[in-house]
């Protein structure tokens, strides 16, 4: 997710987190809600969903990247999108890369057909970027999902950097003193840190348990989820830092962009995948 549920060094905006936070904590608690009853009421109802978002994702990236005169070929992207999510859950990991190698191509012939130019190798660099980013990564999820207790496992997946950015904000606002890393996102701390790996190893290890595994593979969860969260939310903020950003759009009041949201389960989604396909089998 981002540096707004996570471990915050003391800001002067719209209270100590930098946010809206009634606002924040309203959106995120829908946004919750509609993931839950997407994923308990008809599973493709949450592989579109995750396509929605993935494709706003694009969309936000792509004019982020424009500001810097580089130019994503979308139209391609969001197929490719659909196609890397939905081959995912249906047929598995082999059929997503392939998915995915066709998106990388599809987006090389579509640059090249558009007019190569002197720009072309770079956007097509930065395409490529895009589909590993996003759909790839959120692919990781499809295949959670399609595991027979995919539904807790993806529940799971999502309430553990929940619990990794609530953990890190309040131990953040309350003890926040030493900055994590104040060159890129000055409002994460040690001690917020700390805070996201007691909150989310609690709830790895309950996960774990009403899923009948081991509960120290709950431990491990938690203790990995904030290090890939964070490494995801940090390698976000500099991207926009470097993009002139604090937001990557605002279709999400309080939260900022959709892109925003995903950062930390992004890099999250592959880890948790293989932990719990180690620790539960699949």
């Amino acid at each position: 997710m981002t540096e707004k549920l996570e471990g915050a060094v003391p800001a002067t905006t719209t209270g100590r987190s930098g946010r809206d936070l009634p606002m924040a904590v309203a959106v995120g608690a829908g946004m919750l809600v509609v993931v839950g009853l997407a994923l308990f009421v008809w599973q493709p109802a949450f592989v579109g969903l995750a396509v929605i978002a993935v494709g706003a994702a694009l969309w936000e990236l792509s004019h982020a990247f424009a500001r810097r005169d580089v130019h994503l070929t979308l139209a391609p992207l969001w197929v490719g999108a659909a196609g890397i999510l939905v081959s995912a859950y249906v047929a598995g990991p082999e059929a997503m890369f392939v998915a995915f190698t066709l998106t990388v191509l599809g987006a090389l012939v579509w640059r090249a057909l558009d007019g190569y130019g002197p720009s072309g190798l770079r956007d097509t660099a930065a395409s490529t970027f895009a589909v590993a980013y996003l759909p790839l990564m959120a692919g990781f999820a499809m295949l959670m999902l399609a595991q027979p207790d995919g539904t807790w496992r993806v529940l799971l997946f999502i309430l553990l950097p929940v619990a990794s950015d609530t953990g890190g904000f309040f131990a953040g606002v309350r003890f926040g003193k030493h900055p994590l890393a104040p060159s890129i996102s000055p409002k994460k701390s040690w001690e917020g840190l700390a805070g996201s790996f007691l909150l989310a190893s609690l709830v790895g290890v309950v996960g774990m348990v009403l899923l009948d595994g081991p509960w120290w593979w709950g431990v491990a969860l938690g203790l990995a989820t904030p290090v890939t969260g964070t490494f995801g939310d940090l390698a976000e903020s500099l991207l926009k830092r470097d993009l002139g950003l604090k937001d990557m759009g605002t279709l999400l009041p309080g939260h900022g962009g959709v892109l925003d949201r995903l950062d930390s389960l992004l890099l999250t989604a592959p880890f948790a995948y293989l932990m719990l396909s180690a620790a539960l089998g699949g």
